[in-house]
């Protein structure tokens, strides 16, 4: 019995154990149960917010919208969307997003990410699908209080005409 006393003893010792996990590696600037009830919250926005091309190319062209590209700012020069503005996921900070983007925390933004393109080539290569740039770029968006944010929903083709490609490779 004492034998099996030992053995629960050092299982509790060393399976991790989430309070004592907390409090070790507890960090005031990071907060993921936050950001869980930040995309929980945000996620039927999103869903509403997703659109496809014809009402995107139309949108975003209207309403002093900004067409905002968060890919890398060397992905966004081999190429992106015509009028694009680019500020790098990565990037993003209060002081950044408003130089960006405004102080106008309800001007429409309209997004777009490397899985909206069939091509799978660079500088569009596809993400995973439940990594795509696009759901954290709008979650983030939000979360910084910029609710006006819509995205587009669609696979197009860098080839297609109607997109208006701008690339520093043709």
């Amino acid at each position: 019995m004492a034998h099996l006393r030992s053995l629960a003893l050092a299982a509790l010792l060393i399976s991790p154990c989430p309070a004592l996990a907390q409090s070790v590696h507890a960090n005031p600037l990071i907060d993921y149960g936050g950001f869980e009830k930040l995309v929980r919250e945000v996620g039927p926005l999103r869903e509403a917010r997703r659109i496809e091309w014809a009402r995107f190319a139309k949108e975003e062209k209207e309403n002093n919208a900004i067409l905002l590209d968060a890919r890398s700012a060397a992905d966004f020069a081999r190429g992106h969307i015509a009028g694009a503005v680019n500020l790098p996921f990565s990037e993003f900070t209060d002081a950044k997003l408003k130089a960006v983007l405004g102080p106008d925390r309800q001007r429409p933004i309209y997004i777009y990410c490397n899985n909206n393109f069939s091509d799978n080539v660079a500088p569009v290569v596809s993400k995973r699908v439940e990594l795509a740039l696009n759901i954290p770029t709008f979650v983030n968006l939000v979360g910084y209080g910029y609710a006006n944010v819509w995205e587009l929903a669609d696979v197009v083709s860098i080839a297609d005409p109607r997109i208006g490609w701008v690339s520093s490779e043709s």
